[in-house]
């Protein structure tokens, strides 16, 4: 029997702050080499185009057995469900940091509880664009494990340690709101049941700076009333230059009919806009019978249009009698 093997790559990228808690995932950890003065939870390098950087990774080894990995730079993005950090596999196309940075060894064996130490050089180009190039020097097992049956789920993991690169130049930072929307849920009986909403919005980071942003969320209906104003939580703790994400907030106890907007505000780093989207929020009874109405208004306004419009049937004028000559009555002769 063929098997399907579907390759799952997962890349973790720990946010701790010491080496020992360093990105892992419980066989092995890959992070910066201490310097004199600390150790680093993450790589902070800054560079100016036509530069050169070098530096250190660390692959540690916690299994009791030897453990053999590709080490290669890639490019970092955030996803697009939730904006999670996620960087890319070996076999997409690089083009920042995961294109600049070489490590002085693809593949390295770290034995037993050990842990192996490797350089590399990050070559910025001339025409680098200023700002910040996000990545990560990623320590992958090329091994697969294969599971058992007619469909295999073959796993391929890999753990990273964050590289965040500043290219020297202007620094901008800019986000826009795109896309708002509003999806409302109601009760098919006004009051017998809950009515909920659904935002749903792009973030964009339209600047060349990560930012940590943050989202205000107000909605008003009628006569300017407040139904919903808080700060929103269920979003990316990094936006990086140039990307998007798209995002949903629920709205628990949404009007069950109103007529208003719904207002989204982000901000970060002296960076604030807004954008909005209007809604009108109606029950399923009450829009059938609406239109009911409207379907029966507009049949007899059809109809009455047409019995004004149809041709009446003319009349001929008869015409005026002719009198008849009436004949002179005789009368009666008198006698002598």
């Amino acid at each position: 029997m063929r098997k399907l093997y579907v390759l799952v790559l997962g890349l973790l990228l720990a946010a701790l702050a010491a080496p020992a808690h360093a990105a892992d995932n419980g066989s092995w950890s890959v992070y910066p080499a201490a310097t004199q003065i600390a150790a680093r939870p993450y790589f902070y390098l800054s560079a100016d185009p036509g530069t050169t950087v070098r530096d250190k990774v660390v692959v540690a080894n916690k299994t009791g057995a030897p453990l053999t990995f590709r080490l290669y730079a890639a490019d970092a993005y955030n996803t697009v469900r939730d904006g999670g950090f996620a960087v890319k596999t070996v076999h997409e196309k690089q083009r920042g940091v995961g294109a600049w940075a070489k490590p002085a060894k693809t593949r390295v064996t770290v034995p037993p509880h050990g842990k192996v130490t490797v350089p590399f050089t990050l070559k910025v180009p001339e025409g680098a664009e200023p700002g910040d190039h996000p990545g990560a020097l990623v320590a992958l097992d090329e091994h697969i494990d294969q599971g058992d049956g007619s469909l295999a789920l073959g796993v391929q993991r890999a753990v990273a340690a964050r590289l965040y690169l500043r290219v020297g130049g202007p620094t901008l930072p800019a986000i826009a709101v795109e896309n708002v929307h509003v999806a409302h849920h109601q009760p098919l009986v006004p009051g017998l049941g809950d009515s909920t909403a659904t935002i749903s919005y792009t973030l964009h980071n339209t600047g060349n700076v990560t930012l940590n942003p943050k989202v205000e969320l107000r909605a008003e209906g009628l006569f300017g009333r407040t139904l919903l104003a808080r700060d929103l939580t269920r979003i990316p703790a990094e936006l990086l230059p140039g990307q998007r994400v798209k995002l949903t907030e629920p709205w628990r106890g949404a009007p069950q009919l109103d007529w208003g907007d719904v207002t989204l505000t982000a901000s970060a780093q002296h960076t604030r806009e807004s954008a909005s989207a209007s809604f009108f929020s109606l029950p399923w009874v009450v829009a059938l019978v609406l239109l009911v109405v409207v379907v029966v208004g507009v049949a007899l306004h059809l109809r009455a249009r047409r019995d004004r419009a149809r041709p009446s049937v003319p009349v001929r004028p008869s015409r005026p009698a002719v009198p008849t000559p009436s004949r002179p009555r005789s009368s009666p002769s008198a006698r002598p």
